[in-house]
């Protein structure tokens, strides 16, 4: 009796059942669902550097920056940034420098800690901000697995 591949790959579970087997399963959905969902967020992110670069002169970090700062019009802290925008504290304060440097943000000392650094918009990075929002979406729209999107609704 000839046997395939497959199952020969596949010993048996000690108990003679398939529960290593549906563990098996499980661990192939899984992994398959971070293949897509990484596969997802390669395809967004290299869409939104092509194209909000090319249209506005941002990257998606320096976006996601001006994004979370347009939501606190008081400015933020930037360790608190950093942690929300998924950047270590040096790579933010570099992208901080050079969106200063555009007078988009600007810094100043934290009111109730002097050790701290606060950033805000400035009315140049708002209107930046409006204006790369749309592009921003309609990329993540066109490249996002509608399923996703959906669940979201």
């Amino acid at each position: 009796m000839a046997t395939s591949a497959a199952a020969r790959a596949r010993p048996e579970s000690p108990s003679g059942g398939t529960g290593e087997s549906g563990l098996r399963d499980r661990d192939e959905a899984v992994k398959a669902a971070w293949h897509a969902l990484i596969s997802a967020k390669v395809a967004s992110w290299n869409a939104l550097e092509r194209e909000l670069g090319e249209s506005h002169g941002l990257g998606v970090s320096d976006f996601e920056v001006l994004d979370y700062l347009a939501g606190r019009p008081d400015g933020c802290r930037s360790q608190s940034l950093a942690d929300a925008v998924h950047l270590s504290q040096s790579a933010l304060s570099r992208l901080a420098d050079r969106l200063e440097r555009h007078g988009l943000v600007q810094r100043s000392n934290c009111a109730d800690d002097r050790r701290g650094i606060n950033l805000v918009l400035t009315p140049a990075g708002r209107d930046r901000h409006a204006q790369a929002l749309r592009t921003y979406c309609e990329v993540l729209a066109r490249t996002l697995p509608p399923a996703l999107v959906a669940r979201f609704e």
